[in-house]
């Protein structure tokens, strides 16, 4: 007889119920847990149909496309002026004609200065005030009135930030110059309202306000865009004895919100573009050639009239003829060069400057543009036919010399070959162009040519074509 063992049975823990447990309870699965799922949140209406994940990244875009706008193209600009406001005096002539100093820092809740008063008596309510009562109009100084300040704009780096900022693009040798405007006043209870840009319709590129160190409350600086936007500055400076100033384009509208206590006093100054050459985007010089000057060049003029006639650049540009004109240099015209090109448009002459290498010349509207192909390549019997060069012999042009000397001893189908792509690129003979290009005869001066290079591939190696430029002028 054979005793068998029972089998035992397992009973389930009278304190623990299997329906409560977040994964299967056979031991042949695995076992699973699952993190809960967040109750749904409660709709929101919108053009997404509630979806706040669609909607949360269409307002993240607008936000970004927004804010792209204003880092873009910015139109205002504000900094400090790190100057002990003890050091800072005004002076000024009232209409009686005696001469007052105004000395800051000024708390006119403290103590007003006699010649506050004085200023404030002489000045004008603007035009556009609209508020009744002087004494709550903003005021400006009268420009017939002397005035000045200890305060000088060039001995602080005010006018590079501004270029800097708001003109990033202002090509080399364009420069801002600044002139000081008027002198504005808004006493408490006072506000200015907008002044539209045609008030300062005197060809400025931008206005500098700075806020004088008196002592106010309110009075924020406003300005407003072309574009709708604004921009908010108190005047208050930071850290004492910090002078705060604001810059903003010529396009920009700005007014001056109540001032609650105190005054407000600010200084406004006029930023102008100016170039060392008559051209580009302001035909306003800085500089002027000598008399002496202009006493060697007239007879050059006397006699070459119903010609054309050139002079070399003598100083170097880094520029790659392959990508830019030669016009693109006027603005960075330097030295001579720069002296030159001025003294031709006093004459009422038009100048311009042309690409120009081994005995060619490149049109106004033309680059150097060399084909990246091997030169090499194309001195096989079809290239040389392509070339026209049939019977072993050549073109009657004479094989690439002078500029193009530097390439040594090249075998002549190179050096056509090279012929070749300058003419393809627009070069055409100086002969053909009728043009007389002015030198120094004299043997023992040396020569003054400012270089730019043009690569190319010849012979598997990166090659540099030396080009130069040439200002050419029609005297009539």
């Amino acid at each position: 007889m054979i005793n068998s063992m029972p089998t035992p049975r397992v009973l389930p823990s009278p304190s623990l119920s299997t329906a409560n447990l977040p994964y299967n309870r056979n031991p042949n699965d695995f076992q699973i847990e699952r993190s809960p799922r967040p109750v749904a949140a409660s709709k929101r209406t919108s053009v997404y149909g509630g979806n706040p994940f669609l909607e949360s990244d269409y307002l993240f875009r607008e936000t970004v496309s927004k804010f792209l706008v204003v880092k873009d193209r910015p139109t205002t600009v504000s900094g400090r002026i790190p100057l002990d406001p003890s050091h800072l005096v005004l002076f000024f002539r009232s209409k009686s004609g005696i001469t007052h100093s105004l000395d800051f820092p000024i708390d006119v809740d403290y103590n007003t200065p006699p010649a506050l008063d004085v200023l404030i008596a002489a000045c004008r309510p603007h035009p556009s005030s609209n508020v009744d009562g002087l004494d709550r109009e903003s005021l400006y100084y009268p420009s017939n009135l002397p005035l000045t300040t200890s305060l000088e704009i060039a001995n602080h780096p005010i006018l590079e930030a501004i270029r800097n900022t708001l003109f990033p693009a202002l090509p080399t040798g364009h420069y801002l110059t600044v002139s000081r405007d008027q002198l504005e006043v808004v006493a408490v209870g006072g506000r200015m309202d907008p002044q539209p840009q045609e008030l300062r319709n005197d060809g400025r590129s931008a206005t500098i306000i700075v806020t004088l160190p008196v002592r106010f409350r309110g009075g924020a600086l406003v300005v407003h865009d072309p574009e709708g936007g604004s921009e908010k500055y108190d005047g208050r400076g930071g850290k004492s004895g910090d002078i705060e100033w604001t810059a903003f384009v010529a396009d920009c509208d700005y007014e001056v919100e109540t001032v609650t206590k105190g005054c407000r006093i600010t200084l406004s100054y006029g930023v102008y573009l100016k170039t060392f050459g008559p051209s580009g985007l302001n035909p306003d010089p800085l500089i002027n050639p000598s008399d002496n000057f202009l006493d060697l060049l007239s007879p050059i003029f006397n006699l070459a009239r119903g010609r054309k006639i050139a002079f070399y650049i003598m100083n170097d540009y880094e520029v790659n003829p392959s990508e830019v004109l030669a016009e693109a240099l006027v603005p960075e015209l330097k030295g001579g060069d720069s002296v030159l090109y001025h003294a031709m448009k006093y004459y009422s002459l038009v100048p311009e400057l042309h690409w120009t290498a081994g005995g060619y010349i490149w049109p106004i509207d033309k680059t150097v543009e060399l084909s990246n192909e091997d030169i090499s390549l194309n001195t096989s019997a079809h290239g040389r036919k392509a070339m026209g060069v049939v019977n072993g012999g050549h073109r009657n042009s004479p094989a690439m010399r002078g500029a193009f000397s530097m390439y040594g001893d090249q075998d002549t189908d190179g050096g056509e070959t090279l012929r070749m792509r300058v003419e393809d690129s627009g070069g055409i003979p100086l002969a053909d162009a009728d043009i007389v290009v002015c030198t120094n005869w004299d043997p023992n001066a040396p020569p003054a040519i400012g270089k730019a290079r043009v690569p190319f591939v010849s012979g598997g190696e990166l090659e540099r074509l030396v080009v130069n430029v040439l200002m050419v002028v029609y005297v009539a």
